[in-house]
Order: C-alpha cells, then structure tokens, then sequence
C-alpha cells in the first residue's frame, strides 16, 4: 500500500479556494485535476508500506501531541517538470512543528524523512501523461493573465494518514487514521 501524512481541507476551505479558482477552469484542459474533497496538505510523503509498518504508523502517529495548526492558503506555483500546479500554504510555527513530529513519528517505523525542505502546499492538478511543463504552459498564462488572490484558511484540529489508490483518471485517497491535535 501507498501511504502519505497530510491535513485535510475543511469544506469550507475547499469550497473557497474552488470558488476563487473558476476562472481558470478553461486553462486546465491539458491537466488531470484533482477533486476538492480530496486536496490536503501532505506532512509526508511515505509510499510503499507493510501491513507491520501501517500499524506501527497507527500506534506512532497516535501518539503525537501537538496543537491545532492554521492552515492559510495563498499564491499559485508550479512543479514544472514533475507538471504540477498548486497553491501555496503558510509555514506556520504550528505546520512546521507538527510536521516534524510526524516525520520523526515515522523514522520509528521505518521511513526516513525527504532531505529536501518542506514546501507545503495542496495540489490543484497534474499534466496528463510525460509532458511535464509543457501541458502547464496555459495555466501559467492564465494565472499571469487572472491575478488571482487565493485567500482560504482554517484552523485543523486533526491530521490523517491517508491511502493512495492509483486509478486511470489519478489517485483516490482513503483515510487509514485520523488523529486529534489540541
């Protein structure tokens, strides 16, 4: 199974961010997008897993006591050659301490932390097949063209650890395990 960490956003959120969004909906031919009840904010990346590292993520994760983050949505960026386009979220106090309890949750079962920094951010939609930047071209004129002001937030008061199900027209993600902050 494929697991990851992340938050994930509050109706209301996906709603407003889907709303401010509109306007570049004709640019996003060329791209695969992702459903709004399923954006988040990934804490980590942790693919393959054993059905032992999934309970041991369960037990670990289980046991993080942190406080409740904000979470604030702003800006619009690409991944140009993984052929990603996404929104942008804050480095809160609260995000970033929460994200390194998970990853250091996560070492205890087995899985090491990305040695990249931490760029948080909800993945609006991906090109279609390898062709990378080039299927982002339009969007990227749009969102020059549109000047459009993302401003979404909330307050999370869980994060999950989610399954990811690949399928034809992109991931689905189920939850594995939802746990309280605050």
């Amino acid at each position: 199974m494929r697991l990851f960490v992340g938050i994930g956003l509050e109706p209301q959120a996906a709603q407003e961010l889907e709303r401010r969004l509109q306007p570049l909906a004709a640019a996003a031919r060329e791209l695969r997008c992702s459903e709004p009840e399923s954006w988040h904010v990934t804490l980590q990346f942790l693919g393959s897993a054993t059905d032992e590292q999934a309970a041991c993520l369960m037990e670990k994760l289980g046991g993080i006591r942190a406080a409740r983050v904000p979470v604030q949505v702003a800006g619009l960026g690409f991944f140009e050659r993984a052929g990603v386009f996404w929104a942008g979220v804050e480095r809160t106090a609260e995000l970033l301490a929460l994200q390194k309890r998970v990853t250091a949750a996560t070492r205890a079962c087995g899985f090491v932390p990305e040695d990249r920094a931490y760029n948080p951010h909800i993945t609006l939609a991906r090109a279609k097949g390898r062709r990378g930047g080039q299927a982002l071209a339009p969007m990227k004129a749009a969102v020059e063209r549109g000047r459009i002001r993302l401003k979404a937030e909330f307050v999370a008061d869980a994060f999950l650890l989610y399954e990811s199900l690949p399928g034809p027209e992109g991931s689905r993600y189920t939850v594995r395990g939802r746990f309280r902050l605050g």
